[in-house]
């Protein structure tokens, strides 16, 4: 396995600006880095279970199935313009002040692992990412696969993990004038409904 040249990799692959930044950087601003962190936790969740399906070889049916990847690519799109939708009805209202308490966060854990879950592009890309790295003369190439994927979701968390922070940071003041508050969840309903756009006909 290369390692180095896969952690080289899956570093600059984490920071391009993509749904999954871009997902845990609009929950920062709106809510604040603990709901931006718990939502990267949600998302690496997800990964695990793409990890495990290319291990398990239910990728390659995906890829060979269009009527399966379009069905979760439509899935996926459904979910996040009702995200969308959501936050533009709410777009009066921030929660950035409530930050720390229980309610809500648990369900921004749920949403980051069925966002990763419903998005079949992620699934993938692992599946032309990971076998870059791997030594095919190897025994079990899915026991490296899981290594690899193990090590994209560690760093991916902490790359997430430090963005939140600083988002919620340089936001913190921003979502405390009301009319900024509405602009930013405006902004976060474009990002949702951007996002499934791309989903869906890309």
């Amino acid at each position: 396995m290369n390692i180095g040249g896969f952690l080289s990799a899956a570093l600059l692959v984490t920071l391009i600006p993509g749904p999954d930044i871009l997902f845990v950087i609009t929950q920062s601003i709106v809510q604040g880095k603990k709901a931006g962190i718990l939502f990267a936790l949600g998302l690496c969740t997800g990964l695990l279970f793409h990890i495990a399906a290319i291990s398990l070889g239910v990728s390659v049916l995906l890829k060979e199935s269009p009527t399966a990847f379009s069905v979760l690519k439509i899935a996926g799109a459904a979910y996040l313009f009702y995200l969308g939708i959501k936050a533009f009805l709410n777009r009066r209202q921030s929660s950035f002040q409530a930050e720390g308490k229980k309610r809500g966060m648990k369900k921004l854990y749920y949403k980051g692992i069925l966002m990763n879950l419903l998005n079949p592009k992620v699934i993938l890309f692992f599946l032309a990412f990971l076998p870059q790295f791997i030594d095919i003369n190897a025994e079990n190439p899915a026991i490296q696969i899981c290594i690899l994927g193990s090590l994209f979701i560690l760093q991916a968390f902490i790359l997430f993990t430090l963005v939140a922070m600083l988002a919620s940071k340089l936001a913190g003041g921003l979502m405390q004038n009301p009319r900024t508050a509405v602009w930013v969840n405006i902004g976060a309903a474009l990002i949702y409904i951007g996002i499934g756009v791309s989903i869906l006909f890309a």
